[in-house]
Formats: structure tokens, sequence, C-alpha cells
């Protein structure tokens, strides 16, 4: 009989009617029901237990889904689909629409902002190596001063408010050339029960800033909890390159998230784990053509993932201008054409290695 085996044949606990079991024989009894409930939630397998199913269902509910992303996406003018099986790019942007507390307008709290009407906060793109071993992390500054289909030249972060996801994937693949097989909203708010779950998570900071909040980070290491994570990657003013330092910052939280769940040992601590796992799903939205095959694809390929293995870049910036009111973001566009192309022939590290500047430092302002 295999592992799995004779964890499918325990039987929970009766968590009504009984007296309590002993304190030793609850704990084994509740490691081993969170064990059978983590190993089915993560791999999908519910045979011979009806509660696996009944918690893959709740977090699976936990995810909201877009209709139509890419309803409006011209095939015909797409970039060609990935030769190479088994790699995905995902198209994430951050909005807060799940969160009371707004970061990118008065709208920011209406659930249809996940359908457009509101400018996305951050926008990344990631490309997940087709092996699963490696994936890179390329933030595009929301101020980059780009050409929007059908609008002109606006900033990228317009092309969302303009024409909701569909627009906006339209807008990132004519500047990259790379074709989005989804789209992802990433909720920084719910990120707070994340890190909370995962007692807290390191960050390096260059120098001692203070928020608009009151909150401090100090020079070096910080220990943030959930509350401190989202003051940390929600700070622009007091930074020295504004919004290109919160960039920054949020690339490195998410580096930071990473690395503490390759420090977390989910097997040993089922329990944990699933809370992990449902608070994870809570902070994100997908396009519904994820399938439940594929988000459980990405789940895994994420567990697998170390920092190590990620590479944190941001799209080459030319300098900083004026457009009439606005302040904007210039591209440098023959740099971002050699990092475009490095993604599309999975070969980030090529890349990297020749422009060193660009990779995210262990130290962010």
């Amino acid at each position: 009989m295999t592992d799995l085996d004779s964890m499918l044949d325990a039987q929970p606990p009766d968590l009504a009617g009984a007296p309590p079991p002993q304190a030793g024989r609850w704990r084994r009894r509740m490691r081993r029901f969170g064990m059978v409930a983590l190993v089915l939630t993560v791999t999908g397998t519910t045979a011979g237990l009806a509660g696996g199913y009944l918690i893959r269902s709740h977090l699976l509910g936990n995810i909201k889904r877009i209709d139509g992303a890419f309803q409006n996406v011209d095939g015909q003018r797409r970039p060609a689909p990935d030769p190479v099986a088994g790699g995905q790019t995902i198209l994430a942007v951050g909005l807060d629409v799940r969160s009371p507390v707004q970061t990118t307008g008065t709208a920011a709290v209406d659930p249809k902002a996940a359908e457009g009407g509101e400018r996305s906060d951050t926008i990344m793109l990631v490309r997940i190596g087709p092996d699963a071993r490696s994936a890179t992390v390329v933030s595009i500054p929301r101020d980059s001063w780009v050409e929007v289909p059908g609008h002109g030249l606006m900033k990228i972060n317009a092309s969302y408010a303009l024409g909701g996801p569909a627009l906006l994937i339209r807008t990132v693949e004519q500047l990259t050339g790379i074709r989005v097989d989804h789209f992802l909203i990433l909720d920084f708010a719910g990120f707070q029960s994340i890190v909370d779950t995962l007692n807290g998570v390191d960050v390096q900071v260059a120098a001692a800033t203070t928020d608009l909040g009151g909150r401090h980070f100090l020079k070096g290491t910080n220990h943030l909890n959930g509350d401190m994570a989202l003051a940390y990657v929600r700070q622009r003013y007091g930074l020295p390159a504004g919004d290109l330092d919160r960039v920054r910052r949020q690339q490195n939280f998410l580096r930071a998230v990473f690395s503490k769940l390759a420090a977390t040992h989910l097997v040993d601590d089922p329990v944990r784990g699933y809370h992990l796992l449902d608070a994870i799903t809570r902070a994100v939205t997908v396009d519904s053509t994820y399938t439940d095959t594929e988000l459980y694809r990405l789940a895994l390929d994420a567990l697998r993932l170390r920092s190590g293995q990620i590479w944190f870049l941001t799209a080459g910036v030319a300098g900083l201008g004026r457009e009439g009111a606005q302040s904007v973001v210039y591209l440098d566009k023959a740099r971002d054409a050699e990092l475009w192309q490095a993604i599309r022939d999975d070969d980030t590290a090529r890349y990297a290695l020749a422009h060193p500047a660009d990779q995210l430092g262990q130290v962010t302002p």
C-alpha cells in the first residue's frame, strides 16, 4: 500500500459530538487529514474522499473569472503561438479591485473595475518556461508612452481603462511581439493574508523611508507582516525614482514571497498549506479561458519555482518626459526589442547577462 493509499484510508476526525481526543492524537489526525486535503487539492486526486472534491471546489470558487478577456483580440494580427509546447505567457496586472483601500482611482472598489474602466496600477508580463523550472517577470512601467491600437500614443495603463483586458492584451502584444496566453489580476491587498500565513517575509531596503501613512521602513532587512507588505508595495512618494522604484519594490516583494514559499515545507504542515492556497486563490482573478487543469498546473509550477530560477526585469527605459500635462516614461525600443526576443526564445539568461543593470537587485529603494 502506498503512502497516499494509507492517507486515504485514514478517517477524518469527528468534529461534532464525541469528546475531544487526546492532544497528541488530535494533532496526528489533523495533520493526516490536512495532508490528504493538500495532496488532493494540489494534484486534483479525489479517489475515495468526497471532502477532497469539496475543498478543491472551494478553492476554485475563490477565483473570480473574467469573461471576454480575449473577445476583441484579432487573431489575424496576433503574434504566432508558442512553437514549444509547455510554456505559457501570462499578462498580470495589479488593480486592488477587491480591496476597500483604493490605489488607482475612485472606482477601484467597483467590482466592474476587473472588466475595465480603471487604469492598471501594475503591469507584468510573466513567462513560464516549457520545463516549468524557470520563469521571467518583466514589469512594464504603467506610464510607458506607447501606441494603443485604435487610440494612438498614450500611457499604456490607459488602454485598460479604454478597452479592458482585451485592449491591454492587444497593446502589450503589439509592443512586445509576444503572444499572451492568459490574463490575470493580482490583488496586492489580498496578498496581506498570504504574507501573514507565511509568518511574514523579508525584504532589503537601501535607505530608510516613511510612507504617507507614517509607516517606517528601515535601512537593511525589514521583516514585513501583511499590513506592512501592502504599504511597502504601494509606496511611491519619498522614493528616489517614484513609480519606477515602486515597480522594483513590487518585484522584490514577489521574490520575497517565492523565497519564503521555497523555504516552507508545506508537506510537513498541510493545514497551513491549505490556508496558503486559500489565501492565494482569493487574491487572483483570471480570464475565463483558464481551465481547472491549467490552474492546477500553474499552482504546481509556482510551488516548484525557486527565487533563483526567476528572472525579475523591467522593460528598458530611455528616459522620462512630459506629453502635455502628463508625466510619461519613454521606453528604450532597441534594448527592449532584444529583451522581447530573448523571452520569445526562452533565453532570458542571455539578455540578463548582457544587461545586468536591468535585473532586480537584492536591495531596493
